[in-house]
Protein backbone atom coordinates (compact mmCIF):
# COMPACT_ATOMS: atom_id res chain seq x y z
CA UNK A 1 0.00 0.00 0.00
CA UNK A 2 2.41 2.21 1.22
CA UNK A 3 4.79 1.88 -2.36
CA UNK A 4 1.58 2.71 -4.42
CA UNK A 5 1.02 6.22 -2.30
CA UNK A 6 4.73 6.40 -2.80
CA UNK A 7 4.76 5.84 -6.71
CA UNK A 8 1.00 7.76 -6.83
CA UNK A 9 2.72 10.59 -5.31
CA UNK A 10 6.27 10.60 -7.24
CA UNK A 11 3.72 10.42 -10.44
CA UNK A 12 2.27 13.21 -9.42
CA UNK A 13 4.94 15.42 -8.95
CA UNK A 14 6.41 14.28 -12.39
CA UNK A 15 3.05 15.93 -13.90
CA UNK A 16 3.98 18.93 -12.11
CA UNK A 17 7.41 19.14 -12.69
CA UNK A 18 6.71 18.34 -16.63
CA UNK A 19 4.13 21.32 -16.25
CA UNK A 20 5.98 24.29 -14.82
CA UNK A 21 8.85 23.68 -17.17
CA UNK A 22 6.75 23.91 -19.73
CA UNK A 23 5.00 27.21 -18.97
CA UNK A 24 8.39 28.05 -17.38
CA UNK A 25 9.68 28.22 -21.25
CA UNK A 26 6.83 29.55 -22.58
CA UNK A 27 7.05 32.45 -20.37
CA UNK A 28 10.55 32.43 -21.14
CA UNK A 29 10.31 33.16 -24.57
CA UNK A 30 7.82 35.82 -24.27
CA UNK A 31 9.46 37.77 -22.01
CA UNK A 32 12.88 37.71 -23.47
CA UNK A 33 10.74 38.86 -27.17
CA UNK A 34 8.81 41.36 -24.94
CA UNK A 35 12.23 43.11 -23.53
CA UNK A 36 13.96 43.16 -26.76
CA UNK A 37 10.77 43.76 -28.82
CA UNK A 38 8.02 45.48 -26.88
CA UNK A 39 10.42 49.14 -27.79
CA UNK A 40 10.17 48.95 -31.54
CA UNK A 41 6.11 47.67 -31.65
CA UNK A 42 4.29 51.29 -32.57
CA UNK A 43 1.44 51.95 -34.53
CA UNK A 44 3.92 53.13 -37.80
CA UNK A 45 5.70 49.97 -37.18
CA UNK A 46 2.04 47.57 -37.90
CA UNK A 47 1.02 50.04 -40.81
CA UNK A 48 4.21 50.86 -42.61
CA UNK A 49 6.28 49.58 -45.25
CA UNK A 50 9.79 48.80 -44.75
CA UNK A 51 12.40 51.75 -45.82
CA UNK A 52 16.15 51.90 -46.05
CA UNK A 53 16.68 48.14 -47.36
CA UNK A 54 14.46 47.12 -44.65
CA UNK A 55 16.48 48.52 -41.78
CA UNK A 56 13.74 51.19 -40.77
CA UNK A 57 9.78 51.42 -41.69
CA UNK A 58 7.48 49.04 -40.44
CA UNK A 59 5.89 44.88 -41.29
CA UNK A 60 2.60 45.61 -42.65
CA UNK A 61 2.78 43.83 -46.10
CA UNK A 62 4.09 40.68 -44.62
CA UNK A 63 1.36 41.34 -41.73
CA UNK A 64 -1.35 41.50 -44.73
CA UNK A 65 0.51 39.04 -46.66
CA UNK A 66 0.61 36.93 -43.74
CA UNK A 67 -3.10 37.24 -43.10
CA UNK A 68 -3.46 36.46 -46.67
CA UNK A 69 -1.58 32.87 -46.83
CA UNK A 70 -2.89 31.54 -43.87
CA UNK A 71 -6.75 32.33 -44.62
CA UNK A 72 -6.10 30.70 -48.09
CA UNK A 73 -4.50 27.88 -46.83
CA UNK A 74 -8.03 27.49 -43.94
CA UNK A 75 -10.39 28.00 -46.73
CA UNK A 76 -8.78 25.53 -48.88
CA UNK A 77 -8.13 22.82 -45.75
CA UNK A 78 -11.09 23.21 -43.67
CA UNK A 79 -13.96 21.68 -46.71
CA UNK A 80 -11.74 19.39 -47.75
CA UNK A 81 -10.65 17.96 -44.78
CA UNK A 82 -13.68 17.57 -43.18
CA UNK A 83 -15.29 16.05 -45.73
CA UNK A 84 -12.81 13.52 -45.90
CA UNK A 85 -13.15 12.53 -42.25
CA UNK A 86 -16.90 12.48 -42.84
CA UNK A 87 -16.21 9.97 -45.76
CA UNK A 88 -13.85 8.08 -43.42
CA UNK A 89 -15.66 7.82 -40.72
CA UNK A 90 -19.42 7.53 -41.81
CA UNK A 91 -19.34 6.63 -46.14
CA UNK A 92 -16.81 3.53 -45.59
CA UNK A 93 -16.40 -0.16 -44.35
CA UNK A 94 -13.32 -0.22 -41.78
CA UNK A 95 -10.79 -2.40 -43.56
CA UNK A 96 -7.31 -2.66 -44.92
CA UNK A 97 -7.71 0.18 -47.41
CA UNK A 98 -8.81 2.42 -44.68
CA UNK A 99 -6.14 1.71 -42.55
CA UNK A 100 -3.49 2.26 -45.18
CA UNK A 101 -5.47 5.78 -46.50
CA UNK A 102 -4.54 6.48 -42.07
CA UNK A 103 -1.34 5.22 -42.42
CA UNK A 104 -0.61 7.96 -45.11
CA UNK A 105 -2.62 10.35 -43.53
CA UNK A 106 -0.36 10.13 -40.10
CA UNK A 107 2.76 9.90 -42.09
CA UNK A 108 2.19 13.22 -44.15
CA UNK A 109 1.52 14.61 -40.77
CA UNK A 110 5.14 14.34 -40.43
CA UNK A 111 6.75 15.71 -43.25
CA UNK A 112 8.89 18.23 -43.28
CA UNK A 113 7.64 21.08 -44.38
CA UNK A 114 10.56 21.78 -47.05
CA UNK A 115 9.27 18.73 -48.53
CA UNK A 116 5.33 20.73 -49.10
CA UNK A 117 7.45 23.62 -50.07
CA UNK A 118 9.37 21.78 -52.82
CA UNK A 119 6.23 19.94 -53.84
CA UNK A 120 4.20 23.31 -54.11
CA UNK A 121 7.35 24.87 -56.15
CA UNK A 122 7.06 21.94 -58.83
CA UNK A 123 3.39 21.41 -58.95
CA UNK A 124 1.28 24.82 -57.73
CA UNK A 125 3.98 27.05 -59.12
CA UNK A 126 5.74 25.42 -62.06
CA UNK A 127 3.55 22.44 -63.40
CA UNK A 128 0.26 24.51 -62.75
CA UNK A 129 1.29 28.18 -63.79
CA UNK A 130 0.39 30.01 -60.82
CA UNK A 131 3.65 31.36 -60.19
CA UNK A 132 5.39 32.57 -56.95
CA UNK A 133 1.68 33.63 -55.80
CA UNK A 134 -0.61 33.69 -52.80
CA UNK A 135 -2.60 31.17 -54.76
CA UNK A 136 0.41 28.73 -55.05
CA UNK A 137 1.58 29.61 -51.28
CA UNK A 138 -1.81 28.79 -49.75
CA UNK A 139 -2.31 25.55 -51.85
CA UNK A 140 0.92 24.77 -50.06
CA UNK A 141 0.22 25.47 -46.83
CA UNK A 142 -3.12 23.90 -47.23
CA UNK A 143 -1.67 20.78 -48.26
CA UNK A 144 0.44 20.83 -45.19
CA UNK A 145 -2.01 21.18 -42.63
CA UNK A 146 -4.32 19.10 -44.17
CA UNK A 147 -3.33 15.86 -42.49
CA UNK A 148 -3.99 17.77 -39.19
CA UNK A 149 -7.51 18.50 -39.79
CA UNK A 150 -8.45 15.44 -41.25
CA UNK A 151 -7.16 13.03 -37.85
CA UNK A 152 -8.75 15.81 -35.79
CA UNK A 153 -12.32 15.83 -37.57
CA UNK A 154 -11.98 11.86 -37.60
CA UNK A 155 -11.70 11.69 -33.92
CA UNK A 156 -14.22 14.27 -33.21
CA UNK A 157 -17.15 12.22 -35.17
CA UNK A 158 -15.90 8.96 -33.82
CA UNK A 159 -16.85 10.74 -30.80
CA UNK A 160 -20.46 11.49 -31.11
CA UNK A 161 -22.48 8.30 -29.06
CA UNK A 162 -23.74 6.12 -32.07
CA UNK A 163 -26.91 6.42 -30.13
CA UNK A 164 -27.77 10.15 -31.76
CA UNK A 165 -27.48 8.81 -35.22
CA UNK A 166 -29.64 5.73 -34.20
CA UNK A 167 -32.10 7.85 -33.06
CA UNK A 168 -32.05 10.33 -36.30
CA UNK A 169 -32.31 7.23 -38.60
CA UNK A 170 -35.14 6.08 -36.29
CA UNK A 171 -37.02 9.59 -36.65
CA UNK A 172 -36.45 9.07 -40.72
CA UNK A 173 -33.66 10.87 -40.76
CA UNK A 174 -31.28 10.22 -44.24
CA UNK A 175 -27.78 9.17 -43.58
CA UNK A 176 -26.83 12.96 -44.91
CA UNK A 177 -29.58 14.62 -42.95
CA UNK A 178 -28.08 12.61 -39.64
CA UNK A 179 -24.45 13.95 -40.39
CA UNK A 180 -25.41 17.46 -41.25
CA UNK A 181 -28.15 18.10 -38.28
CA UNK A 182 -26.89 15.74 -35.74
CA UNK A 183 -23.02 14.47 -36.26
CA UNK A 184 -21.37 17.38 -37.03
CA UNK A 185 -22.95 20.11 -34.70
CA UNK A 186 -22.03 17.63 -32.35
CA UNK A 187 -17.99 17.37 -32.89
CA UNK A 188 -17.69 21.13 -34.39
CA UNK A 189 -15.39 21.78 -31.03
CA UNK A 190 -13.41 19.20 -31.77
CA UNK A 191 -12.97 19.75 -35.60
CA UNK A 192 -12.01 23.38 -34.06
CA UNK A 193 -9.67 22.17 -32.31
CA UNK A 194 -7.38 20.57 -35.46
CA UNK A 195 -7.81 23.87 -37.18
CA UNK A 196 -6.40 26.00 -34.30
CA UNK A 197 -3.49 23.73 -34.68
CA UNK A 198 -3.12 24.05 -38.47
CA UNK A 199 -3.92 28.01 -38.22
CA UNK A 200 -0.88 28.54 -36.06
CA UNK A 201 1.20 25.68 -38.05
CA UNK A 202 0.02 27.99 -40.96
CA UNK A 203 1.28 31.40 -39.84
CA UNK A 204 4.45 30.07 -38.45
CA UNK A 205 6.16 28.07 -41.37
CA UNK A 206 8.78 29.66 -43.21
CA UNK A 207 9.84 26.88 -45.80
CA UNK A 208 6.50 26.39 -47.38
CA UNK A 209 6.71 29.87 -48.46
CA UNK A 210 9.91 30.23 -49.80
CA UNK A 211 9.43 28.25 -52.47
CA UNK A 212 5.85 29.24 -53.36
CA UNK A 213 4.84 32.78 -52.41
CA UNK A 214 7.02 34.85 -49.76
CA UNK A 215 9.21 38.01 -51.79
CA UNK A 216 11.85 39.13 -50.26
CA UNK A 217 10.59 42.81 -50.73
CA UNK A 218 7.74 44.93 -51.76
CA UNK A 219 6.41 47.74 -50.41
CA UNK A 220 2.48 46.88 -52.00
CA UNK A 221 0.00 44.29 -51.60
CA UNK A 222 -0.80 42.13 -53.59
CA UNK A 223 -3.77 42.82 -56.06
CA UNK A 224 -4.60 39.17 -56.96
CA UNK A 225 -3.69 36.02 -55.80
CA UNK A 226 -1.42 35.52 -58.46
CA UNK A 227 0.98 38.42 -57.15
CA UNK A 228 3.67 37.34 -54.33
CA UNK A 229 3.39 38.96 -50.98
CA UNK A 230 5.64 39.55 -47.97
CA UNK A 231 5.09 37.35 -45.19
CA UNK A 232 6.34 37.39 -41.32
CA UNK A 233 8.51 34.29 -41.20
CA UNK A 234 10.31 34.83 -44.62
CA UNK A 235 10.65 38.80 -43.16
CA UNK A 236 12.38 37.25 -40.38
CA UNK A 237 14.28 34.98 -41.83
CA UNK A 238 16.11 37.15 -44.33
CA UNK A 239 16.56 40.41 -41.80
CA UNK A 240 18.27 37.22 -39.57
CA UNK A 241 20.14 35.69 -41.94
CA UNK A 242 20.72 37.72 -45.54
CA UNK A 243 20.69 41.33 -44.63
CA UNK A 244 23.42 43.22 -44.71
CA UNK A 245 22.56 45.50 -41.40
CA UNK A 246 22.38 42.60 -39.04
CA UNK A 247 22.81 44.79 -35.79
CA UNK A 248 20.96 47.18 -37.25
CA UNK A 249 17.93 45.57 -38.15
CA UNK A 250 17.89 43.29 -34.40
CA UNK A 251 15.61 45.68 -32.93
CA UNK A 252 13.10 44.92 -36.00
CA UNK A 253 14.05 41.24 -36.14
CA UNK A 254 12.86 41.31 -32.25
CA UNK A 255 9.41 43.56 -33.34
CA UNK A 256 8.79 40.69 -36.10
CA UNK A 257 8.83 37.92 -33.53
CA UNK A 258 6.88 39.54 -30.91
CA UNK A 259 3.78 40.35 -33.91
CA UNK A 260 4.30 36.75 -34.99
CA UNK A 261 3.83 35.40 -31.77
CA UNK A 262 0.97 37.80 -31.00
CA UNK A 263 -0.65 36.67 -34.16
CA UNK A 264 -0.12 32.90 -33.73
CA UNK A 265 -1.31 33.55 -29.73
CA UNK A 266 -4.27 36.02 -30.57
CA UNK A 267 -5.95 33.25 -33.51
CA UNK A 268 -5.87 30.41 -31.19
CA UNK A 269 -7.01 32.60 -28.28
CA UNK A 270 -10.13 33.45 -30.57
CA UNK A 271 -10.65 29.62 -31.82
CA UNK A 272 -10.01 28.59 -28.23
CA UNK A 273 -12.30 30.90 -26.54
CA UNK A 274 -15.39 30.32 -29.43
CA UNK A 275 -14.58 25.96 -28.95
CA UNK A 276 -15.04 26.26 -25.19
CA UNK A 277 -18.75 28.17 -26.00
CA UNK A 278 -19.65 25.59 -28.56
CA UNK A 279 -18.57 22.63 -25.92
CA UNK A 280 -20.81 24.41 -23.07
CA UNK A 281 -23.42 24.10 -25.03
CA UNK A 282 -23.46 20.66 -25.18
CA UNK A 283 -25.72 18.83 -23.46
CA UNK A 284 -24.14 15.37 -23.10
Amino acid sequence: MKRGRMRELIAFWGLRLALVIIVAALGLIIWFLGKNGLSVLSWEFLTEPPREGMTEGGIFPALVGTFYLVLGAIIWALPLGVLAAIYLTEYTRQGKVIRVIRLGINNLAGVPSVVFGLFGLAFFVIYLGFGVSVLSGSLTLAFMILPTIIRASEEAILAVPQTFREASFALGATRWQTIYRVVLPQALPGILTGSILGIGRAAGETAPIIFTAATFYTPHLPRSIFDPVMALPFHLYVLATEGTHLEKTLPIQYGTALVLLGLVLGINLVAIVWRARLRRKKKW
